[in-house]
């Protein structure tokens, strides 16, 4: 019986494997030089026919001779390749038509691979989305080595791109992204041509360790991300998926990010003008297919495999659903309910995790968590997480529609990643995200001090009267609690108080047990609304709270608005 050591014997990566060149007779094939590349690298089992050097085991040795075995010839010849599976690695929904031909559907679905040559070039391939309008052709990205190449409209059927050339061979990761939505049409990927002179040239890169899939509408698609305002129509030409809040989550996250998203489409009812249902737009009915239309192929679930599944639909369900809210909203959560059945059927071990808010229709998500609850019940899946996302607002701008902007996409992915690493056990950075939004309000006072406060659920502002105010500053505190801060975390403090003009309000951030205060300041009322902004570092973890000291003064009116504690360093 041959003996066979562990994968962690690997000392050369798959892409230094795959750069190598022969000059043996008796090399291995293409195919068993990958296969030993992933067994060395763990992401297959070791096998006996795997010992190169005939010596009884699979270890390092082995490759060592496999490197001595391969090397660059100095004869360069143009070779093709297609985009499949053994050639590139495929991110995102998409697939391979009879004529050898890779097209990537979805927002975001791309084609990554290392390729070693003195020069490069990729044939590209449009469909019938082409001959439209300029505006509303599909847009693609390519990236060489990590930076953005070039980003273009796929105007032809077909479109040569020169990637790289010189004299000297080079290696370089090459990824082509499709950037617009699949109701406007899908990228093709042809050939991949090089000049080199090594046999295998191009190669998959490899997967990362987390996978997400991103299952939603307009909003996933980043439509209108980059338009000029809220009343410029659509256009391919914004839609930028990179811009996404799904793809920055990924990023984020450093995770393979695969979308399922259709402009208009809901559970139940697609976007409706008049509440009429529109039942020919749904996302259950399609999440089983790479695609809509010519694309209408089905999805290999066993294949690509998720780790999160994130659901972000319901916007458009809400343009049929509140013209009768009462009868329609049990309809959504059956629907909901259903899909999540199909989505964890399909996803077998995905942590599931649910949203809706950012374009409004925060009535839907209530049925939302009540869909959740009942799939939990009927399945027994406890990995499922719902939040509501906060509504897009006018500081932070509008794209094209009234959609999402930049800026609301970044600060929805700082909170999404928060909740992905969250239901993983994954510790987060906190970058960008709001410590304070979930935040308690409360007031503590003296004996010698009477009082009264309110907190508005509706726009998140608190509010205190006093009627004795006590003997000092302190005797009368409202305070900001539950808030988690982490030791060397920079944070900025932003809000809004309203109190009499020349009122002084001194204000603290500290540990809510050890006292310990991050920031201290004083601010002065002006009779309106007087905003503030600080940064500080907090110099320990855990629970921390903002105190406002607002006692010694009878018949004091004080109001905080707006406030956000977001991490930004």
């Amino acid at each position: 019986m041959k003996k066979f050591v562990s994968a962690a014997l690997s000392v050369v990566s798959a892409s230094a494997l795959m750069g190598l060149t022969a000059s043996a007779a008796s090399q291995p094939s293409v195919k068993e030089l990958r296969n030993l590349s992933d067994s060395l690298l763990g992401k297959s089992s070791l096998a006996e026919w795997q010992d190169v050097n005939g010596d009884g085991r699979v270890d390092s040795f082995d490759v060592v001779m496999l490197r001595k075995s391969f090397d660059h010839t100095g004869i360069f010849t143009e070779q093709e390749f297609r985009a499949d599976n053994e050639n590139v690695r495929h991110i995102g929904r998409g697939f391979s038509d009879d004529d050898g031909v890779y097209w990537l559907v979805h927002s975001g679905a791309s084609a990554e691979f290392t390729i070693t040559g003195k020069s490069a070039s990729i044939d590209l391939r449009g469909d019938s989305y082409v001959v439209s309008n300029k505006d509303n052709c599909p847009r693609y990205a390519i990236f060489i080595d990590g930076e953005l190449f070039c980003d273009e409209q796929l105007t032809k059927k077909n479109t040569h791109v020169e990637l790289f050339s010189g004299e000297k061979s080079r290696t370089v990761t090459v990824k082509v992204m499709h950037l617009s939505e699949a109701n406007q049409g899908a990228v093709g990927i042809k050939n991949i041509i090089v000049n080199s002179d090594v046999p295998v040239p191009v190669a998959p890169t490899m997967d990362k360790k987390l996978h997400i899939e991103f299952i939603g509408d307009s909003i996933t698609c980043a439509y209108g991300v980059e338009g000029k305002d809220q009343y410029e129509g659509f256009k391919t030409s914004t839609e930028n998926f990179m811009r996404s809040y799904a793809y920055l989550t990924a990023e984020k996250l450093d995770a393979d990010c695969s979308a399922v998203s259709y402009s208009g489409f809901g559970i139940i009812s697609g976007y409706s003008s008049n509440g009429t249902k529109q039942s020919n737009k749904l996302v259950p009915d399609n999440y089983e297919n790479v695609g809509i239309g010519n694309y209408k192929k089905p999805w290999d679930f066993k294949t690509f495999r998720n780790d999160v599944v994130v659901i972000n639909l319901g916007t458009n369900d809400d343009t049929y659903v509140s013209k009768d809210f009462d009868t329609r909203s049990a309809e959504f959560t059956k629907g909901y309910t259903e899909f999540l059945e199909k989505v964890h059927e399909l996803n077998p071990d995905a942590y599931i995790i649910c949203t809706l808010g950012t374009m409004g229709c925060t009535e839907l998500y209530p049925c939302i968590e009540q869909a959740a609850e009942e799939f939990k019940k009927s399945s027994g899946w406890e990995k499922i997480m719902c939040y509501q996302s906060q509504t897009q607002n006018q500081e932070d701008g509008y794209g094209s529609d009234w959609h999402p902007s930049s800026k609301t996409h970044q600060n929805s992915a700082y909170v999404l990643a928060d909740k992905i690493c969250q239901a993983l056990g994954i510790e987060s950075d906190q970058y960008g995200i709001d410590v304070a939004a979930q935040a308690k309000f409360s007031s503590v006072k003296s004996d010698s001090a009477n009082m009264s406060d309110y907190f508005s659920d509706w726009d998140r502002s608190y509010h205190i009267t006093t009627v004795t105010g006590g003997s000092s500053k302190q005797s009368i505190q409202a305070k900001v609690s539950d808030i988690e801060l982490r030791e060397k975390g920079k944070y900025r403090l932003e809000f809004k108080l309203e109190t009499s003009d020349g009122q002084k309000i001194p204000l603290r951030v500290s540990g809510a047990s050890t006292g310990t205060v991050f920031h201290e300041d004083t601010i002065t009322g002006n009779g309106s609304k007087t905003g503030y902004e600080a940064v500080f570092t907090a110099s320990e973890n855990g629970q921390a709270e903002i105190v406002f000291d607002v006692g010694g003064t009878d018949d004091l009116r004080c109001s905080i608005y707006d406030l956000k504690l977001v991490r930004v360093g």
